[in-house]
């Protein structure tokens, strides 16, 4: 079964459980009002945590007509897992209308690492053996709209447009000589997003963004991309302002531009303490 096909049984899941209360209210008693659930009336929300990420990092990069190897950030050159930090603001300025940002910071450093693998990068041969120190900026600065479509006094579905500013930054430091790769560039997305309370105060959430340059565009700017992000997680609202949230997410980029192509993904589970206003 596709990741697409799994979120897209856990929003109809969502839709569903959101959905029932309001039927079975009005069955069996009179349509009366019913208040939001705990952790929906804010006008401002943030959220911080750490994402215990599994990173699979290849980069290729061309130099001097010289083609590049696939090199594998982890088994190459020594890059290894640690957790990520990420920080998450909403705006909420009305009840189906919501302004998002976020900011994760991933960076990862080798020092020294003797080579594992012969590999080409930006002209240059790397021999196994050589001692080389890595460093690598690959944040990502999401700016988005969403528009909650359908709303419910517990649950809602929406659809939105982001902006992700993609900074994909690897040094090569080594006794031969100073390699880089450098890109950056906004990579715009979609996204559907659903949210359902479980029970008053535990909210189950579904997420997903995607974005792929068209055939009809690949040639005229002489590249290629997608980008994919998968997030499922639960909030349980200890009270109106706080909360706190486990869920495990996907992420990945593929790129191709100039010389340069690049795959990077990111899945684990991750863990979020959430206040709102």
């Amino acid at each position: 079964m596709t990741a697409l096909r799994v979120y897209a049984i856990v929003m109809l899941g969502l839709l569903g459980l959101a959905a029932t209360p309001g039927t079975a209210a009005a069955q069996y008693r009179p349509r009366a009002a019913a208040a939001p659930a705990v952790g929906e009336d804010y006008r401002i929300e943030a959220s911080y945590g750490w994402w215990n990420a599994e990173p699979s990092l290849i980069v290729n990069s061309e130099a001097l007509g010289i083609l590049g190897t696939d090199v594998d950030l982890i088994s190459d050159l020594g890059i290894e897992k640690r957790r990520l930090g990420k920080l998450n603001i909403v705006l909420k300025p009305g009840k189906k209308h919501r302004l998002r940002y976020e900011h994760l910071p991933i960076t990862y450093e080798t020092d020294a690492f003797p080579v594992a693998r012969a590999f080409i990068f930006n002209g240059q041969r790397y021999n196994v053996g050589l001692p080389v120190t890595t460093v690598a900026n690959l944040t990502q600065d999401t700016f988005g709209y969403e528009w909650d479509m359908f709303y419910f006094p517990r649950g809602f579905f929406g659809a939105g447009v982001n902006v992700m500013l993609a900074n994909i930054d690897v040094n090569l430091l080594s006794p031969i000589g100073e390699e880089f790769i450098a890109q950056a560039a906004p990579i715009p997305a979609f996204n559907f997003s659903g949210r359902a309370y479980a029970t008053k105060n535990l909210a189950l959430n579904g997420e997903i963004k995607f974005f792929r340059i068209p055939e009809s565009i690949e040639k005229k700017i002489e590249g290629d991309g997608s980008y994919t992000d998968i997030d499922i997680h639960a909030t349980y609202n200890v009270t109106r302002n706080v909360g706190l949230q486990m869920g495990w997410r996907k992420s990945a980029i593929f790129y191709l531009a100039d010389t340069d192509e690049g795959d990077l993904k990111f899945k684990g589970l991750y863990f979020s303490g959430v206040v709102r206003y």
